[in-house]
């Protein structure tokens, strides 16, 4: 092992920052622009409505942020390396509808249910990897197949509506409503998801080779980086976090929902990570952009409620969202514009 050497004469050379960040700048321009959003937008319904900001209503927020916020993150990940998924709002349907089913049908605990929706999950997660590495097909489409093919099956296995009842179990009340030094167990289960993924991503090999994958798949094979592998394995771990979404809403509501609660989610979380800083085409991204994205989005889309402003407003906003934030990463990457010289 070497180390290397380096003369008095390169470290006067090296500049200030080189040698000590500011804290400001450790947490980078995207994230400060988002908290500064996200300060703006709580001043604003704050201001609106006295309530907005109350306790019992953050605690709202942060609970309906929850699921979106597990998808958001692993749709990072899989953005990093330069994937994507569309299908995981129809992956949380299914989840949802086998986490009740199997519970109410086999009339046991609720970890048999729970079991079951994660190893429906892995299934779904494996064969879109599988379809999109073997099949060769593009992310997006095998995805979006996937968005209308796992929908048909939460439907077809629910005949449409929503199944079972749940709430006559212990365990799903505690997912659902329960809490831990006064956090919701949701928000609990956000922050320990996020934390594994964050320490993946930044303090691991697999996390390394993940953004190489996406920075640059070609000189990644040639360093010997089995890509195939990796793709396959992003999206059964999109399965399995999709899955734990799915039971977590069901816990929620009471019931599995094969299309309520679950539609438009994947339009979230894509609209999350990449106003969270991840750069569609890999290579760049990180979970706390994310998180504060998806803290953004939720405390909009409640503030919207709150002041009783049309819900389809809330989707103009998401959609509005996701344009600035790829316009802002378009203008920052120095990429010509379609049709425009440099």
């Amino acid at each position: 092992m070497t180390t290397a050497i380096t003369s008095p004469a390169e470290t006067e050379k090296a500049p200030p920052t080189a040698r000590k960040r500011s804290p400001l700048a450790a947490l980078g321009g995207q994230n400060l622009s988002l908290i500064g959003a996200l300060v703006v937008v709580l001043g604003l319904f704050g201001a609106l409505n006295e309530n907005y900001l109350s306790l019992s209503n953050i605690q709202v927020i942060a609970e309906a942020a929850t699921i979106t916020g597990l998808l958001a993150i692993v749709q990072t990940v899989v953005i990093i390396c330069g994937g994507l998924d569309i299908s995981v709002g129809s992956q949380v349907g299914v989840a949802s509808v086998v986490s009740a089913m199997v519970f109410t049908s086999t009339g046991s605990t609720a970890y048999v249910g729970m079991l079951a929706a994660v190893g429906v999950g892995v299934l779904v997660g494996v064969l879109n990897g599988l379809i999109i590495v073997y099949g060769r097909v593009n992310p997006t489409i095998a995805t979006l197949a996937g968005l209308a093919a796992y929908k048909g099956l939460a439907q077809l296995l629910s005949d449409g509506r929503a199944q079972g009842y749940v709430l006559n179990d212990a365990f799903f009340v505690f997912l659902g409503r329960g809490k831990i030094a006064g956090l919701p167990v949701m928000v609990w289960i956000l922050i320990v998801v996020a934390v594994a993924v964050h320490v993946m991503l930044k303090y691991t090999d697999i996390g390394r080779n993940l953004y190489a994958i996406g920075g640059n798949d070609t000189a990644a094979r040639l360093a010997g980086i089995n890509i195939n592998k990796y793709l396959v394995a992003v999206y059964a771990l999109i399965g399995i976090v999709a899955a734990v979404a799915g039971i977590l809403l069901t816990a929620r509501t009471g019931s599995g929902q094969p299309v309520s609660g679950s539609e438009g989610l994947e339009l979230k979380a894509i609209t999350a990570a990449a106003l969270g800083g991840c750069a569609l085409k890999g290579g760049k991204g990180g979970v706390g952009g994310t998180l504060l994205a998806v803290a953004l989005l939720g405390a909009l889309e409640n503030g919207l409620t709150v002041q009783g402003i049309n819900t389809f407003w809330q989707n103009v906003a998401q959609g509005a969202l996701l344009v600035v934030a790829v316009v802002i990463q378009q203008r920052r990457s120095g990429e010509r514009a379609v049709g425009l010289p440099h």
